[in-house]
């Protein structure tokens, strides 16, 4: 897989402020991700989560598991998400700084692994599926939440080069809800429950690890 770019890392350091600053744009859907969520967790769950941005997600998920380790790639990213942690007195997060291509888990595993509007700005999708797939235990759930442009706003791929050049946007994958689901047998998933809102909303789905794909040479 392709580490995670430089100029990515820089982007989202530059617009963390802003970025927490922003206001839900659907609070319905919002709160209806975050009930679907937490059918899946149990005080004993160990959770993972990827591109988990200034933490706001997995504080509120926090009392309904026993420990999440949340990683952004963007250090001013965690920096508003700890502060954000210890004024909430929420103690059972630990914040790392880790892109999912990189990062290494060594023989950890965890009963759940959520990667919300993350997959759609990672550069291999099928791959970090894929080493999603490695981070569950057997049984285990990938709850993800995704964007997929190809469907919703094809009209952006011609500009993302230029934006990208100029450091106006991060990489951006463009693909369709139809290639979104069907990475996830070859990631070693099916499919436990799905909410696909109207409108532009991001696709939530709570995929099963149902195989263990080796992600190794």
């Amino acid at each position: 897989m392709l580490p995670i770019a430089e100029k990515d890392r820089r982007f989202w350091d530059k617009t963390a402020e802003s970025y927490a600053e922003s206001p839900i744009a659907d609070e319905d859907t919002y709160q209806k991700k975050l009930e679907l969520t937490r059918k899946y967790l149990t005080p004993e769950s160990e959770v993972f989560e990827f591109g988990c941005g200034t933490g706001s997600t997995a504080i509120l998920h926090a009392p309904h598991a026993k420990h999440i380790l949340a990683t952004d790639v963007s250090e001013n990213m965690l920096k508003i998400a700890r502060q954000r942690a210890e004024d909430a007195d929420v103690k059972n997060i630990t914040f790392k700084q880790a892109g999912i291509e990189d990062y290494d888990a060594g023989d950890r595993e965890f009963d759940v692994v959520l990667g919300l509007n993350i997959i759609h700005l990672c550069k291999e999708p099928l791959a970090v599926m894929q080493k999603v797939n490695s981070l569950l235990k057997p049984g285990g759930y990938f709850i993800q939440s995704t964007a997929c442009l190809s469907s919703s706003m094809p009209y952006i791929r011609p500009v993302l080069p230029l934006m990208r050049l100029f450091g106006k946007a991060p990489h951006v994958s463009m693909f369709s809800s139809k290639k979104l689901r069907g990475y996830l047998p070859g990631a070693g998933f099916s499919i436990a429950e799905d909410f696909v809102p109207g409108g532009r909303s991001a696709e939530f789905i709570v995929a099963k690890k149902v195989a263990r794909i080796s992600t190794g040479p």
